[in-house]
C-alpha cells in the first residue's frame, strides 16, 4: 500500500520526455518537442458549416481550448545534423521554447547543427533560432524558400499584408537577422534538392513560400509537412477548415487537400509540427475523409 510519504504531486514529477527517434533507411529522424500551448480552436478555426468545430472536438474528447504541440525535427544523414524548424524560443511564454533543451538531452549540441531547413517563417518555427540577438546555431546555414524570404524579410511588406499576417513580420526579421549578417542564409526555389536524399516541395497557402521537405533512403520516404495541418481532430474530417494563421485561406485549404490525397495514395511517412507529439505517422483515406495513424512506438533500432 502506498503511504502519504511515498506519493508525489504532479509538480514534483519530471516533465514529459521531449524527444523521440525513428529510423528511415540509413537516416535517423528525431522529433524534438518545443512544448505545447493551449489554443482556442473554436475561435481560430474557420468552420465550413455551423457547429462543426464544436462537434468534431467533442467527438475526439477535446474541449474547444486544446493543448497543441509544437515540434521540430532533427535529421541525421550523410554525417550531417540537419534541423527542420527551430521552435518558438522565448517568444510565446514558458510552456514553449524547449527545443534546444531537448536537443541537448537527446545527445546533440546546437553548435554541431549543420543546417536549419525552415518550412516557413512564422514565429513558432523561427523564434528558437536566437537568444536575444545571438545565434543559437552559430555554425548552421539557414535554408528558406525564396518566396518565403521575399515576403517576410522585405521592408514595407508588413504594411501591405492582411491583418492575420502582420504580427509575424517583426519576429521573423529578428530571428533571421543575425544569420543574414553572418552570411548564413541561403534561399532556394521549390523542388530544389538541398542535400543527398533531401529535397523540397511547395505547399503555398499557409504562407506564400510554405515548404515541405522530403527525405528518402532505401526505398522509404518521409515528408515534413510544416503547417499543412493544425487541428487533426477537425481537419482530417474536413480539410477545407482553415485557421487564422493562414495567410491565404483558400490556397491553404487546397494545399491541405492535395497533401492528404498524395499521402494517403502513396503511403509514405508524414512528420507534422502541430499534431500531438511526436507528430509522426501515416494518413489513410476513409471515404471522403481521412484518418491519422500515429507511428507505432518503438525502442528497437538496428545498429549501422
Amino acid at each position: 500500500m502506498f503511504t502519504a510519504k511515498a506519493q508525489t504531486t504532479s509538480t514534483q514529477l519530471p516533465e514529459q520526455p521531449g524527444f523521440y527517434r525513428m529510423q528511415l533507411g540509413d537516416y535517423q529522424v528525431i522529433a524534438l518537442s518545443d512544448g505545447t500551448i493551449p489554443l482556442n480552436l473554436k475561435t481560430l478555426l474557420h468552420e465550413t458549416r455551423p457547429g462543426e468545430i464544436q462537434d468534431l472536438l467533442q467527438h475526439n474528447f477535446l474541449d474547444t481550448i486544446a493543448e497543441t504541440s509544437i515540434t521540430g525535427f532533427l535529421i541525421l544523414a550523410n554525417d550531417q545534423q540537419i534541423l527542420i524548424d527551430a521552435g518558438c524560443g522565448t517568444f510565446f511564454g514558458p510552456t514553449l521554447g524547449k527545443l534546444k533543451k531537448h536537443l541537448i538531452e537527446a545527445g546533440f549540441h546546437p553548435e554541431d547543427i549543420d543546417a536549419v531547413l525552415l518550412t516557413h517563417l512564422h514565429t513558432d518555427h523561427v523564434g528558437g533560432l536566437i537568444e536575444g540577438d545571438k545565434m543559437v546555431f552559430p555554425n548552421a546555414t539557414i535554408y528558406i524558400n525564396r518566396k518565403e524570404a521575399e515576403f517576410w524579410l522585405t521592408t514595407g511588406n508588413k504594411e501591405k499584408a492582411n491583418k492575420r499576417a502582420q504580427p509575424f513580420f517583426d519576429p521573423a526579421q529578428a530571428a533571421i537577422m543575425p544569420y543574414q549578417k553572418a552570411g548564413k542564409v541561403k534561399t532556394f526555389d521549390p523542388g530544389t534538392q538541398l542535400f543527398p536524399g533531401i529535397s523540397s516541395a511547395t505547399a503555398t497557402g499557409h504562407t506564400p513560400g510554405h515548404s515541405l521537405y522530403l527525405i528518402e533512403s532505401k526505398g522509404q520516404k518521409l515528408v515534413f509537412w510544416g503547417d499543412v495541418i493544425h487541428a487533426g481532430a477537425v481537419q482530417f474530417t474536413d480539410p477545407l477548415v482553415t485557421i487564422d494563421f493562414d495567410v491565404d485561406l483558400s490556397a491553404a485549404a487546397a494545399a491541405r487537400r492535395k497533401a492528404f490525397n498524395e499521402a494517403a495514395k502513396s503511403g509514405y511517412w508524414i512528420a507534422t509540427s502541430h499534431l500531438s507529439f511526436p507528430g509522426i505517422g501515416h494518413v489513410k483515406a476513409v471515404g471522403k475523409q481521412y484518418e491519422w495513424v500515429p507511428a507505432n512506438y518503438t525502442t528497437i533500432f538496428q545498429e549501422k
